[in-house]
């Protein structure tokens, strides 16, 4: 049987562009080497009837669009009437409960001054002026930079001319802060470290940056402008709802399924081989897999460009996450807020705790005071765990891919005690709680997931490898030199996270191809 395109990998971008191209009647086969879907938002057991939402944990980023176009809301996805805010615990006070409304924020923050809490809502102001050019660039498919047609032009005229509409103010400070750390600008404003921990903290997630590294604000901006309402039941919630839509609209899902190679001819896609070695026939493939472990694995060298090759090679994919699942006994509990259940929570002593912890992983070593960023799921969503208990779900912040000496069984023991001598300082009493816990290092998330160094963005976040450098300057806009082949995950524009972004834009430049 023959298929007008074969996606490979049945992840959240996966499903949304099969979705998408199966909706224009065309015939879809999705190939998953797993035997669940979902990627890095499927819901799995790590202890007897205890079960994460994903390993990624943010469902901020889902474009609204994605879930209209899909008829998500159809099939059962709901978004949160209500945010929980972020807290940042401090091991002797109160700590700060961060929310994007300003008012919410003075309301739940009395303990700060109020210039801090000024400050604080001039903040949200400012990116409230200049995020929705952000979130124009991020929205769009970026032109090829050797586009010599009228309409790549067009785009970055238009997006030129948004930018100009910000104002003389606004848009001198775009670009003033645009390049810097973050540590500098949050210095310029705030005072206080948990505020400050807690805003530059998303920022590195998942890439090689520290808060005092150039371009960590442009991580921050490109964050913030995609930002909305989470949605319910979690990553979980949503990769159920986009497998009903791909099922109604006539995709076809195959799992334990894994794809050994993208077959070629001439130039031209002609379809995939399995590690069983049936050959199945397409006229297109889209891979959301990374961009190294499409060109570098699943094609053969000799239908690769070298060109492309040496670009696919250099890009930065270094993982600097880690996960701990808990099964807990109770909720976490912070003597600094007693009366408050903390679903989010960050922790960090201060700007400075942060970029030691980064540090680290520059020369090979995981942290010693790791950072963590910690979702307590069962707060809000009971049918993951028995009536009563709870889950944890932590991304251990940074801990390196290559780390001296390697992973092994020893080396994840003492990842995991770090982290729980972290999460000990401020919620003490958790370890007592515990009931069952899985650690996995970035290699056992390479394994497990199937990305190139345990990147969960399939790709850092960096400068320069944002936009039309995305993965790479012959590889960007979702096409690639070889015909018919497309890429449409992570690793491309607008980069990693939960947000279906990749998938829906690639699936328009296919249908136009």
């Amino acid at each position: 049987m023959r298929y007008d395109v074969i996606v490979i990998g049945a992840g959240h971008n996966g499903l949304t562009t099969a979705t998408a191209l199966a909706q224009t009647g065309r015939k879809v086969l999705v190939l998953e080497k797993r035997a669940i879907a979902g990627g890095l938002a499927a819901s799995e057991e790590f202890h007897p009837n205890f079960r994460t939402q994903g390993l990624l944990q943010e469902t901020v980023g889902v474009r609204a669009s994605v879930v209209e176009s899909l008829g998500l809301k159809r099939r059962g996805l709901k978004f949160r009437d209500a945010e929980p805010g972020v807290f940042i615990p401090e091991s002797n006070g109160p700590g700060v409960l961060i929310h994007r409304d300003a008012d919410r924020f003075d309301r739940e923050n009395p303990n700060l001054p109020e210039e801090e809490r000024k400050a604080y809502r001039e903040f949200r102001a400012f990116l409230g002026r200049v995020l929705p050019f952000v979130r124009r660039v991020l929205e769009q498919t970026p032109p090829p930079i050797t586009d010599k047609g009228t309409e790549g032009l067009w785009t970055l005229l238009r997006t030129g001319m948004a930018l100009r509409a910000l104002g003389r103010d606004d848009l001198h400070e775009l670009l003033r802060v645009g390049p810097m750390c973050a540590a500098d600008w949050l210095n310029e404003r705030f005072k206080s470290d948990a505020l400050k921990v807690g805003l530059a903290a998303p920022a590195l997630h998942g890439s090689m940056l520290g808060p005092w590294s150039a371009g960590s604000v442009a991580s921050f901006l490109l964050r913030e402008a995609v930002v909305d309402k989470s949605v319910a039941g979690g990553p979980a919630a949503l990769s159920r709802a986009l497998l009903a839509a791909a099922s109604e609209s006539g995709v076809e899902l195959r799992m334990n399924a894994p794809v050994r190679a993208i077959r070629v001819s001439t130039g031209t896609v002609t379809g995939v081989s399995l590690e069983n070695g049936e050959n199945i026939d397409a006229g297109g493939v889209a891979s959301s897999c990374d961009p190294k472990r499409t060109f570098l694995s699943l094609l053969d060298a000799a239908d690769v460009p070298d060109s492309v090759a040496e670009q696919i090679r250099i890009i930065k994919m270094r993982g600097t996450t880690a996960a701990l699942r808990l099964a807990l006994e109770k909720p976490l509990e912070f003597p600094g807020r007693p009366d408050y259940q903390a679903e989010e929570i960050l922790t960090g002593k201060n700007i400075d705790g942060l970029e030691k912890a980064y540090d680290a992983v520059k020369y090979g070593e995981m942290s010693e005071i790791p950072h963590l960023a910690i979702k307590v799921p069962t707060l809000s969503e009971r049918d993951i765990a028995p009536e009563g208990k709870h889950v944890a779900e932590i991304l251990i912040h940074f801990a390196p891919y290559k780390l001296k000496g390697g992973w092994n069984d020893a080396a994840r023991d003492e990842l995991g005690r770090r982290a729980l001598s972290v999460l000990e300082t401020y919620a003490p009493g958790t370890e007592a709680s515990i009931l069952g816990k899985e650690v996995l290092t970035p290699t056992d998330l390479e394994d497990r997931y199937g990305i190139t160094e345990g990147h969960v963005f399939h790709g850092e976040h960096s400068l320069d490898q944002l936009h039309t450098l995305r993965p790479s300057v012959d590889t960007s806009g979702y096409f690639t030199p070889i015909k018919g082949l497309f890429l449409c995950g992570a690793g491309s524009h607008p980069g990693g996270g939960i947000t279906c972004a990749p998938g829906a834009l690639a699936a328009e430049v296919i249908k136009r191809a």
